[in-house]
This record gives C-alpha cells, sequence and structure tokens, in this order.
C-alpha cells in the first residue's frame, strides 16, 4: 500500500507551522492516496521518524517521501535522506521514493510578479527590486536565485533587480538593503522568495521599519499558498509515483 511523507521545515514560529500544516491539507485533498503524513525536519513533531513510523503502522510498504522546500540546498541532499537511511534500516521491507523539492519553474517566479503587482503601486523608472532568497552554502541556490531573477525580468520587465540573501550567501538583505537606499532609489520593492511566515520573514519586516528614508521602501508579501505552489507541490507528489511499483 502507497503512502505519501510531506517533510516539512520546522519552525519555533506557532503561525509558520500551522501555513504549512494547512497548505499540505490542501495538497493532501488533491492526491489520490488513502495515507498521508505531514512531518517535520527540526523543532516541531511529529519529526520524520515518528512521521514514517505512522505510515508504515497504517500499513504503507512503499512510502514517497516530498521535501517541501522551495530549492535544492543542504536539507534536500543531506538532512532528508540521513532520516530516510535510518528508517529504511528500521523498515527494510519498505520502498522508499524521494521526491525533489520544487526547484526553478516560470510559474512559481511568476508569483513574484503576481507579488509586486498586489501592492498596487506602479514601479517608477528608477524603482529597485530587491528578491530576498534565505540562502544557503550550496552554490546551486545561488545559481537558482539569479535564474530565477532572470524570469522575473522576461516576466516583468522591470529593469534593475537584484538577489540577496538572509543567510550564508551575500550579498546580505540587509546590506543589499542599506545600498539601494543609498542609491538614492525612489522605491524599493522587497520581494520575499519564502513559503511561509517564520522568523526570517518577521526579520524582514523588522529591518525595514529601522528605516526612515525619502525612499518608498515596498514590502510584497511571501509566496503563501499560492495555487502555483499548489499544483508544483502536487506535480512532485505524483512524479514519486511513476517510479514505484
Amino acid at each position: 500500500m502507497r503512502g505519501v511523507l510531506y517533510v516539512s521545515h520546522g519552525s519555533r514560529v506557532a503561525e509558520a507551522v500551522t501555513e504549512a500544516v494547512s497548505f499540505i491539507e490542501l495538497v493532501k485533498a488533491q492526491i489520490d492516496v488513502p495515507l498521508q503524513e505531514t512531518c517535520f525536519l527540526e523543532l516541531t513533531s511529529p519529526n520524520v521518524s515518528q512521521g514514517f513510523q505512522r505510515l508504515v503502522d497504517k500499513g504503507a510498504t512503499e512510502i514517497s517521501v516530498i521535501p517541501v522546500l522551495l530549492l535544492s540546498a543542504g536539507h534536500y541532499f543531506r538532512d532528508i535522506p540521513a532520516e530516510i537511511e535510518a528508517n529504511q534500516l528500521k523498515y527494510p521491507y519498505v520502498t522508499v521514493t524521494y521526491g525533489e523539492p520544487l526547484g526553478v519553474q516560470h510559474r512559481l517566479t511568476e508569483i513574484l510578479k503576481q507579488r509586486i503587482d498586489e501592492t498596487n503601486k506602479t514601479p517608477n523608472e528608477d524603482a529597485k527590486i530587491l528578491v530576498v532568497g534565505r540562502g544557503s552554502y550550496n552554490p546551486q541556490t545561488q545559481k537558482d536565485l539569479e535564474t530565477i531573477k532572470a524570469q522575473l525580468y522576461e516576466a516583468s520587465h522591470l529593469s534593475d533587480i537584484d538577489v540577496c540573501y538572509l543567510a550564508a550567501c551575500k550579498p546580505s538583505f540587509e546590506d543589499a538593503l542599506e545600498a539601494a537606499v543609498n542609491a538614492g532609489h525612489s522605491q524599493i520593492f522587497i520581494v520575499p522568495y519564502l513559503w511561509f511566515t517564520g522568523i526570517l520573514e518577521r526579520h524582514i519586516a523588522t529591518t525595514v521599519e529601522r528605516y526612515q528614508v525619502d525612499s518608498d521602501i515596498i514590502l510584497c508579501h511571501k509566496l503563501g499558498h499560492h495555487e502555483h505552489l499548489q499544483q508544483a507541490l502536487k506535480d512532485r507528489v505524483e512524479e514519486t509515483f511513476e517510479y514505484v511499483s
């Protein structure tokens, strides 16, 4: 019997966990599989082993492990595979198929354009757009964000788009925002490439609040529960079914 295990990041912020669970529930309702569980890598329960065991206890013999992640980084390449390996040792008779993160997709970049449009502020000719990523020590993260930047340019034709990061990569969000303010842009649109609420989103907001400047700093909404994200995660789940007998 097939089961699906959604592995989300986890957070100390209760609202972030609630958002992740509610999003995954939306996707579960679109997947024709009776056994589906949500778990978390850290800070929140159930953890991966608990989620795995719940599926096994319900009779799952084939499990699709789905990373609820935007991009490929340490969690995808290291942490989740380690959890899979540990659980396969415990349940050697269970077949596991490991899905992919959402990755770079035009339909997801389109959300960024929509988030800018939703501000109801038309970007001026000198407007600066800062796409803010989580950041990672894996070099693929920066490659992916640069691709997203190029896609946003193609979709919006906004001329001045930069990428910055909240951790691990440069330029940092703080440095990029400071540079944009010092450059005298009349508008600075901050576009978080973040899925759910959490400490990082709150950090962006509090950093912006510290600036009392002539520039109009416009903080766009995160990616959230957008239907493109729902469809993208649904596709990642169904892709795993092709490799499970």
